[in-house]
């Protein structure tokens, strides 16, 4: 028996729920297809959202209508915004959520969007009709037909968790491996290789002593995830916990790394530099004598703990003898010890920046499959492929974003220009324009052109206009009120800023970076007043204003030199274009060009090994 869809998104994960979502609330028919009903939206690893540039990408998704603002602000546990003492630029959210309460968030959310169905099954094969996809069989038999299929199988495909010596297969503790996949996509000619991620222990709260750890409280202010203010954060928030390793908990690590799976080459994929296991760390920073973990609360109904930064793949009696050396956790009782997960993933740059691969048309990657590692990268693909898979279902224009667009923009473009050579995680320091791509702006950037192709609805554009308007009267009331020194000079003071010695513009004090809008309404009742009648979105108003006015001279200078990339990603290469006819490049360009097939200028600039002398060779050549 067959079905037939307009869009079909294989695996409920981060990047799978929000392509289905997209693409069903487009108004796709859409079928989502998991092997487990009861984990969608799992939190394989830590029960957080948000982190360092993570943050930033979470609110892009809830900006152009994606879900994982809302489900994690529904079920935050712990807010904070990390970065503080930084520029705005670097302010990055982040939130524990209740594990369980997130998946069921997921769950109502998915149920109850018109146009999606879930099936139950694994999926086996792709059905091929030339080069372009046209479905999919499963492991029950069934077959669906589409117009479009995503694929964002995670740490399925091909998954071997290791447990020191032991090795089993599946994508996540308990869950079997997707096989198949791989092998077929390999025999239509793409690239593909092994991948390694880690997780740590479980551990049981009660056998936690908490008076020998310090507690990390959560921030309790106006700041969250999504840009909805009806959506807020209504769990008990709890508190997380910090403690240290030390040389008897490295001794006892160091004396068995021979059964390491990482050391002892059973294991000889790729692992995520920046998110390393213990066993690396004791082996990295060999003379550093503690190591920072975190306890991270599972969820407010949940004795479950996890150890963030004990990551691990010993023997599960090395971990238990390694973690009661560490203060609190002498007497650990462990729910299930941590493991690593080797999986397989394809070469990014086989994707086109619509995230639909350029040898099988109609087919698109999302997630680890590409790559990466983290739920909000994972997510942040997931909604850009539900996207074009929609739009190209249906025949219409595709959706791309730029890099002075979207922290999403920068991670595709990364991918599909650059590749990988380990798993790839988001850094504010991979955005080249960060005042721009900032967390307080991203309904600002995406909105309006989420709304034009039809995903954000027109209350979210509504709001993005009042908050605009509202942004603008506060700047001009600012601009408009004349402050005596009397008035201000004692808050000056406080703020360890210079008095005024003559009556001078609101806006030209709010410019002082020891000044804040809040701080000055204190002793101006005329802006306090001001400030009440915005309304209940009033401190994210006086947030980004303020920011607005302090930066503009920055964000200006972004925008020329963004302006300025754009140029080159306007000139378009030709896709039959014989770069090995080209002896002006270098060697190394005309591979990587001949491999990669940039779209633009702009892309073959952003190419590793292709020079700026390459760059002008393919300027003249086009005329340029």
């Amino acid at each position: 028996m067959t079905f037939t869809y307009d869009v079909i998104v294989v695996g409920a994960g981060h990047a799978g729920n929000e392509a289905a979502a997209a693409a069903a609330n487009m108004g796709s028919k859409t079928l989502l297809i998991t092997m487990n009903m009861n984990t969608i939206g799992q939190m394989s690893c830590n029960p957080a959202v948000g982190g360092i540039a993570k943050g930033q990408i979470v609110r892009e998704i809830d900006a152009l209508g994606g879900q994982m603002a809302i489900i994690t602000d529904r079920s935050a546990i712990q807010f904070r915004m990390l970065n503080r003492s930084k520029g705005p630029a670097m302010w990055s959210p982040r939130s524990q959520s209740d594990r369980k309460r997130f998946i069921e968030e997921w769950v109502k959310t998915l149920t109850a969007t018109p146009n999606l169905n879930i099936w139950q099954d694994c999926v086996s094969s792709l059905i091929i009709n030339g080069n372009q996809v046209v479905g999919v069989r499963t492991l029950l038999g069934a077959e669906f037909h589409a117009a479009c299929v995503v694929l964002t199988n995670g740490t399925f495909l091909s998954g071997i968790m290791h447990f020191g010596p032991v090795k089993l297969q599946g994508g996540r503790i308990a869950e079997p491996a997707s096989m198949g996949l791989t092998e077929q996509l390999a025999s239509l000619g793409f690239t593909t290789a092994r991948m390694k991620t880690g997780t740590p222990a479980r551990i049981d709260k009660r056998s936690i002593d908490f008076s020998k750890l310090t507690e990390q409280v959560g921030e309790n202010d106006f700041h969250k995830f999504s840009y909805l203010p009806e959506v807020q954060r209504t769990l008990k928030q709890m508190s997380c916990w910090i403690t240290y390793t030390n040389p008897d908990t490295h001794t006892i690590l160091r004396n068995n790394l021979a059964d390491s799976p990482l050391f002892n080459g059973q294991i000889e994929s790729i692992g995520p530099r920046y998110c390393p296991s213990i066993e690396t760390k004791i082996v990295t920073f060999a003379d550093k004598q503690e190591h920072q973990l975190f306890l991270e609360p599972e969820g407010v109904d949940s004795n479950e703990y996890y150890v963030n930064g004990f990551s691990s793949s010993l023997p599960m009696h090395v971990q238990i003898a390694a973690l009661q050396t560490v203060p609190g956790l002498e007497n650990v009782q462990l729910y299930r010890p941590g493991y690593a997960i080797e999986y397989d993933f394809f070469d990014p740059t086989q994707l086109l920046h619509t995230l639909e691969t350029k040898l099988i048309r109609h087919l698109f990657f999302a997630g680890q499959i590409n790559g990466t590692t983290g739920y909000e990268e994972a997510a942040g693909q997931g909604i850009v492929a539900g996207i074009n898979a929609h739009l190209t279902a249906h025949g219409t224009d595709q959706f791309t974003l730029s890099r002075d667009e979207a922290y999403i923009g920068v991670l595709i473009d990364d991918l599909v220009n650059k590749g990988v050579d380990e798993p790839y995680r988001m850094f504010t320091s991979r955005a080249e324009y960060r005042i721009l791509l900032r967390q307080d702006n991203a309904d600002e950037r995406l909105t309006e052109k989420s709304y034009q192709i039809g995903l954000a609805s027109v209350e979210r554009l509504e709001l993005l206009k009042q908050k605009e308007q509202m942004k603008t009267e506060l700047t001009q009331f600012m601009q408009q009120i004349q402050v005596k020194p009397e008035q201000v000079n004692t808050v000056l003071e406080q703020n360890h800023s210079q008095p005024l010695t003559h009556t001078t513009k609101l806006s030209d004090i709010i410019l002082r970076p020891q000044v804040s809008i809040s701080s000055i309404a204190e002793a101006l009742p005329e802006l306090n007043n001001y400030i009440a009648h915005l309304g209940e979105t009033r401190h994210e108003i006086v947030e980004s204003t303020e920011i607005q006015l302090k930066y503009k001279g920055y964000i200006n200078r972004e925008r020329q030199a963004a302006e300025k990339l754009r140029r080159l990603d306007r000139i378009h290469l030709p896709q039959d274009l014989d770069y090995n006819s080209l002896q002006s490049l270098s060697t190394e360009a005309r591979q990587k060009l001949t491999r990669i097939r940039p779209a633009t200028i702009g892309d073959a600039e952003r190419i590793p090994g292709v020079s700026p002398n390459d760059i002008s060779v393919l300027l003249v050549l086009m005329g340029r």
